[in-house]
């Protein structure tokens, strides 16, 4: 069996069962003027990690291996939106309002779009999600379970919120995970390392953690 060099120990790959899935790189949350500006974060902490997730999707891609993209988003009518979640703090724009690039956070507005360097090629899965896990209200599991998918690459954002959830998710419904450290980010760098930390620890209690090269290295021989 092939083996990717990781943390807390090598991560068994089966290269048959294996999908890439990219978290939410979205205009709404790594461009000044969308939800995540909004809430006053620094946005460029985000795009610096675009060139390595486009390094992951891309060796996917040379290795014919599935890609899943996740967009957190909401139906127009917010009839998906509860409202704990949008009244929640004090952001300056709210989800369902209209900012530079439309409506915050609502499908099919420019805002929600994934980045156009990462942007879903034909054939490739996008689960549009309304909370910060992929499996809620989505068919993701069923996507997974139809393609025989049994272990996950995560990539994306914020390591600390949508992707660790979704790797919590994964792992309750028994996938084995694995974190991409250079293709995730949080606004807040102590927020990512919490995560990480948490995701490896007691023994990969969540999942693993690898680095892109090593990532790519084994997948270019799938």
């Amino acid at each position: 069996m092939d083996k990717i060099k990781a943390e807390p120990f090598s991560f068994p790959v089966k290269h048959d069962q294996l999908a890439l899935v990219v978290i939410d790189m979205q205009r709404d949350f790594a461009e000044p003027g969308g939800f995540g500006a909004s809430l006053g974060n620094d946005v460029s902490r985000i795009t610096r990690i675009v060139p390595d997730v486009k390094r992951l999707i891309e060796g996917f891609r040379n290795a014919g291996l599935p890609i899943i993209h996740t967009m957190e988003c909401h139906r127009p009518d917010l009839s998906d939106l509860p409202p704990a979640k949008r009244d929640r703090g004090n952001p300056t724009l709210r989800i369902g309002d209209i900012g530079p690039m439309g409506r915050v956070l609502i499908s099919g507005e420019p805002g929600t779009a994934i980045l156009p360097e990462l942007a879903p090629v034909e054939g490739e899965v996008v689960i549009e999600k309304p909370g910060k896990g992929a499996f809620y209200a989505t068919k993701l599991g069923e996507v997974l379970q139809q393609r025989g998918i049994k272990q996950l690459v995560f990539a994306g954002v914020t390591t600390e919120v949508c992707v660790q959830t979704t790797m919590r998710e994964a792992n309750d419904r028994g996938y084995e995970c694995l974190l991409a450290e250079e293709a995730t980010e949080s606004y807040f760098a102590e927020f990512k390392a919490a995560a990480i930390a948490m995701i490896r620890a007691q023994g990969a209690i969540v999942g693993w953690t690898a680095h892109v090269d090593d990532i790519l290295e084994s997948i270019s021989h799938a």
